[in-house]
């Protein structure tokens, strides 16, 4: 039987491959932590926003398997437009294998008007309109007069003060014109979705931009596992479009790229060169000494972790707010100094601002030198806090004052190997300098491996129960302590280097 949900078919108007292969090689598929994430969040906003106009009825219904059970959400959903009920939540339908849940559901005076709520703060994104044709057409097959199509996002202008109120944290817009041209095209997009689910072999569509957008296709990895390692796709700083055009013209690998497309731009011309042939390690001594003549004693290395809730829970913040929660930092206070190490974690539950600002000011001294990788994410937020804190202004905007950034000799060509495949991130960078060094592997951390699983576990803190809280807590701890060791490691081996003849 063919079946087609919402999500479906968008996934379908973004590449058709990937339906086929979700049903027939769903093994194949990877999921990362992000976005599970962005599903966690959908769900928490989605919750929330059933609420929007006051008193509703939820008709969500679970089979004892914990599937959702779409005909008894199907029959209750009819059974409340029957009686009337002025807002419907989930309200589930049901055309010749076409399904579809309404976020909300509202009836008016001469139908019923379909609400898509995204926790996106954007209300301009074209995936969304198909999301709302889709629904459009399967509504009005079902029998449904739909009086008027919108869509909710959240308003990123929202500031919590006080009580949260969601009438002004939702912005909501009227998209029925926006549509038109999406839902006209839904009854030929079905047609190709039947023709391409019954195919018993993988349809044969290359890459494409598509691939990656509007989101990086979950089947991304099976559909270039053939690929060259590395290949055109990992050229660092290129557009996407200036990849698969070159994809398209059978520009493939790094031999493809010498020959065919010579780069001027230096980071890439050195990957392309140093890919093909290791030459080990590229080193340019004169622009490192520069940039370590600029660090003096004490010398800090700062790393934070951050939260970023959709729906702002601490006062005087806004949606999508980053609110550090956790630093890290080692330090060096003279030269041939021992390396110490001080960390703040906030208690979950808690506004962790006021704390881990003063706990700044107190670990970092007006006259240090503070060493971040990627350092605007730390000075964004030391000028967030010296905001919220004008007690505490002084103090913080002269840390951020003397913030370095570490990943400057990288960015700029100083230092570059093979191994580091165009990428400067500090994930990258550190196996790529310290490839047999366990203690430097994130892998090899329990519980916190990356940002987004830090991200993650510090809100869940709060409702667990003692021992769980004191092991989250630990590894949170090691995860974040691992970044700022590597930022020493990382320095190190810039000092190094520039002392050799």
């Amino acid at each position: 039987m063919f079946y087609f949900s919402k999500s479906r078919y968008c996934r379908f108007c973004q590449c058709p491959k990937s339906v086929w292969l979700q049903k027939n090689k769903p093994e194949e598929e990877v999921l990362s932590d992000d976005v599970f994430a962005r599903m966690t969040t959908g769900n928490e906003v989605g919750d929330l926003a059933m609420g929007i106009f006051g008193d509703y009825v939820e008709v969500t219904a679970y089979k004892e398997d914990g599937r959702l059970d779409l005909e008894a959400m199907t029959g209750r959903t009819a059974e409340e437009m029957a009686k009337g009920t002025p807002v419907i939540c989930e309200a589930s339908f049901m055309y010749e294998g076409l399904y579809c849940a309404v976020d909300i559901l509202r009836k008016t005076d001469g139908g019923w008007a379909i609400y898509e709520v995204k926790s996106s703060t954007h209300d301009d994104k074209k995936v969304y309109f198909k999301d709302i044709a889709y629904q459009r057409y399967v509504l009005e097959r079902c029998g449904v007069n739909v009086t008027g199509t919108y869509l909710m996002v959240i308003d990123n202008s929202y500031i919590l003060d006080g009580e949260l109120d969601i009438s002004r944290l939702f912005k909501i817009t009227d998209v029925s014109s926006q549509i038109s041209d999406d839902f006209s095209k839904v009854p030929e997009n079905l047609k190709k979705a039947k023709e391409i689910l019954s195919m018993a072999d993988e349809p044969d569509i290359d890459l494409s931009v598509n691939c990656l957008d509007p989101y990086k296709c979950s089947f991304w990895d099976y559909c270039t596992r053939n690929l060259p390692r590395p290949s055109v796709f990992d050229i660092y700083n290129l557009w996407k479009s200036k990849k698969f055009q070159l994809y398209h013209m059978g520009v493939t690998t790094f031999e493809d790229l010498e020959r065919v497309a010579p780069f001027t731009n230096k980071i890439q011309k050195r990957q392309v060169e140093y890919g093909l042939l290791d030459r080990g390690t590229y080193v340019e001594k004169a622009n490192i000494r520069k940039f370590l003549a600029e660090l003096h004693y004490p010398l800090y290395f700062l790393d934070f972790e951050s939260v970023q809730p959709a729906i702002p829970v601490y006062q005087h913040s806004k949606p999508y707010a980053q609110i550090p929660f956790q630093y890290s930092l080692h330090y060096i206070e003279r030269e041939g100094g021992s390396l110490e190490h001080r960390e703040f974690l906030a208690e979950s539950g808690t506004d962790p601002r006021r704390a881990i600002a003063e706990s700044l000011c107190e670990n970092i001294p007006e006259n240090g030198c503070i060493l971040a990788y990627n350092k605007a994410f730390e000075c964004t937020r030391i000028k967030e806090l010296a905001g919220l804190f004008p007690d505490l202004s002084g103090h913080l905007m002269t840390i951020e004052k003397h913030i370095i950034d570490l990943v400057t000799p990288f960015r700029e060509g100083a230092y570059y190997n093979r191994a580091m495949g165009g990428s400067f991130s500090i994930k990258s960078v550190l196996p790529a300098i310290f490839p047999d060094d366990p203690g430097l592997d994130y892998h090899n951390l329990e519980g916190v491996h990356n940002g987004t699983e830090a991200m993650n576990i510090f809100p869940q803190m709060e409702f667990m129960d003692e021992d769980e809280r004191e092991t989250a807590r630990r590894n949170l701890l090691k995860y974040c302590e691992l970044d700022t060791y590597a930022l020493v490691k990382i320095w190190q081996e810039l000092v190094r280097v520039s002392a050799e003849d």
